[in-house]
């Protein structure tokens, strides 16, 4: 619950982004959340609801799962109940039987969510869902491999880690010209030396 000088706001948070709220709290306690407004439509009235994620990466994907047929923003909350990187890593690999396990999805909208979503959330799977890290600007780099390295921090990496991926990444293909194919061809190397 969020106390607005007397209104109260109830904020809907997945369990995978509820379970690192104490480690994101500040020295008072506070909390800043990244928030999704919507509003829920019942036959006799209109509900605002407000869902809170730690960073904007996690809304982000959050708002390409709502984009899924049948997936609405309460079904989705529900259902993000694992890191949000270990579901985006079954996305990518098409694990229809580990989507099947999260709350409210069952075989088919886990068919479903693969054939939306498959090899176009592969930054995602970077998310790093314990630690923040500090933004930091580099320089001297092209506008797309900015914004890819700008991804990475909110994704938690350190500067010098993510700067190594990109690097490793252009090496392998030097043909990449957007900041998604960088971070999907960082996400496959990262499956690779993982796995």
């Amino acid at each position: 619950m969020i106390d607005v000088q007397g209104l109260t706001y109830e904020v809907l948070t997945p369990a995978s982004v509820l379970a690192r709220l104490d480690q994101a709290a500040d020295e008072h306690g506070h909390v800043s959340l990244i928030t999704y407004h919507y509003l829920q439509i019942t036959p006799s009235r209109g509900v605002p609801c407000l869902v809170g994620f730690l960073s904007e990466i996690e809304r982000d994907f959050f708002l390409d799962f709502i984009k899924v047929s049948g997936i609405g923003p309460r079904a989705a909350v529900k259902a993000l109940d694992r890191p949000i990187s270990e579901i985006a890593a079954a996305i990518a690999a098409g694990d229809e039987k580990f989507l099947k396990g999260l709350p409210g999805i069952g075989l088919q909208k886990a068919k479903e969510i693969v054939a939306k979503l498959q090899g176009k959330i592969g930054k995602y799977g970077l998310i790093q869902d314990q630690a923040a890290a500090v933004l930091q600007k580099s320089a001297d780099i092209p506008d797309w491999q900015q914004e890819a390295m700008d991804v990475l921090l909110q994704l938690q990496y350190k500067t010098p880690e993510a700067r190594q991926m990109i690097e490793t990444a252009l090496k392998r293909s030097p043909d990449i010209q957007t900041a998604e194919d960088l971070l999907n061809t960082i996400y496959k190397q990262r499956i690779r030396t993982d796995g």
